[in-house]
């Protein structure tokens, strides 16, 4: 019996030009002793057809029609052709177990680092994609055009639902009236013995309510419904019920099929991605799979918001990086640029929530760097004003205040004691 055998330098096709329909992932390659090219072609043979030795059952057929192509190595950086059939259209878990398995596990790499995928048409259309997005939360909230701002309860764990619930309507209200638009558990709150899931969302909404009749201004409380899947769809089932209209899932640790789950259960709930755990994966920039690769998975999926890092505050991730990550979720087709681009064919934009160690000197640079269609979320920076919560979100909108009328904090600040308050304590009088 013939045995069919594809060393693994056969995956290189330096002239090969990729179809429409092909997944195209970038990769960057540290090879284990050997040469580029066979160590980017075992890359694509391992996550297409192929394997270590000859196979009586690899027909010509097969490597004609279902062989993954190495196109392009520039350096380290490798770019693969993949064709459609490869992949079972809406099922994340297994397109990722094709691009991004057992590859990070073969001894022929020292490191592999998925930077980007671009998804074909087919591939997207497979799958629902945010709900609301940018549009539809904007109208939800009656906020046309400036950034959303929030906070999240402190300490993370540690308040009873009633003390959280008294936090949140604080924040909310504000002082005098002026307060944050957005309230949103932390990552690791869930249903504690100190503070159980149903009855802070009770407690909670009723804070919310409260607000708003006192405000006159739409607020939001994001609940963290992160479970197993199936009581996190209990959860979503009881915010619902409850009138309230957004949920909050980490969605890394929760997993891809879980966020499948909830969002093609279409609860009419709009979705916060929080990515806890994200720097397992991304922090190592020649190991692991980048942020941008996991933001284009998540707005695929349909997240309406997610989270993408600062560029300023107390998390990692450089200015280039985070606009990177703005542009992928946000925009209707990303050029390819540093990376490979991306063409939504309508999915919703998505919400970029700036989060982690932000105060409200910090919303020039910000709205700088990233635009008004924006999410600010100040935790510290709300609660440790010096006059406490309600005070500190009333400096958070202050400060967007400014922005949107062209002015400076420093100057802004002389009539706006909140805000005066805050950039003293965090000594940002010359944040402009």
């Amino acid at each position: 019996m013939s045995l069919t055998k594809l060393d693994y330098k056969d995956y290189v096709q330096l002239n090969y030009q990729p179809k429409k329909d092909e997944l195209i992932a970038e990769f960057r390659v540290e090879p284990a002793g050997v040469s580029m090219r066979e160590a980017a072609g075992a890359v694509a043979a391992e996550s297409s057809i192929g394997t270590w030795t000859g196979l009586s059952t690899l027909t010509a057929k097969i490597v004609r029609t279902k062989q993954a192509r190495v196109f392009d190595i520039d350096g380290g950086v490798v770019k693969i052709a993949y064709p459609q059939e490869l992949f079972e259209k809406g099922n994340m878990p297994q397109i990722l177990s094709s691009v991004a398995g057992n590859v990070f596990g073969m001894k022929i790499v020292n490191n592999l680092r998925l930077e980007d995928i671009r998804f074909p048409k087919s591939i997207v259309k497979s799958f629902k994609g945010p709900k609301y997005g940018i549009p539809g939360i904007r109208k939800l909230l009656r906020i046309p055009k400036r950034p959303l701002c929030g906070t999240i309860i402190k300490p993370k764990l540690g308040l009873n639902a009633a003390e959280h619930a008294k936090v949140a309507y604080n924040a909310w209200h504000g002082f005098g009236g002026l307060g944050i638009d957005i309230v949103k558990d932390d990552e690791n709150l869930s249903s504690m013995t100190f503070n159980g899931f149903e009855k802070r969302v009770v407690a909670t909404l009723k804070a919310r309510d409260k607000a708003e009749r006192e405000t006159g201004e739409r607020k939001i409380y994001m609940p963290n419904i992160t479970a197993e899947s199936r009581e996190m769809m209990k959860r979503a089932a009881f915010v619902k019920k409850h009138g309230g209209r957004y949920v909050m899932i980490d969605i890394l640790t929760a997993g891809y099929s879980a966020l499948q789950m909830l969002r093609e259960s279409d609860t009419g709930l709009v979705i916060h991605a929080h990515r806890a755990g994200h720097a397992m994966l991304t922090r190592n920039k020649r190991h692991g799979m980048s942020m941008l690769t996991v933001a284009k998975i998540s707005r695929l999926i349909g997240v309406d918001q997610l989270h993408i890092g600062t560029a300023v505050g107390k998390m990692e991730g450089p200015k280039d990086e985070v606009m990177e990550l703005s542009k992928a979720v946000e925009s209707g087709i990303v050029k390819p640029g540093k990376h490979l681009g991306q063409e939504w064919f309508g999915v919703k934009p998505v919400f970029s929530v700036c989060s982690g160690g932000l105060h409200p000197g910090h919303v020039p640079a910000l709205v700088g760097i990233l635009g008004h269609d924006i999410i600010i979320q100040c935790g510290g920076g709300v609660h440790g004003h010096p006059r406490g919560t309600a005070h500190g979100a009333c400096a958070l909108r202050q400060a967007i205040n400014a922005v949107m009328l062209g002015k400076t904090l420093h100057d802004y600040a002389k009539s706006h004691a909140e805000l005066a308050e805050a950039l003293e304590h965090w000594k940002s009088k010359k944040t402009k």
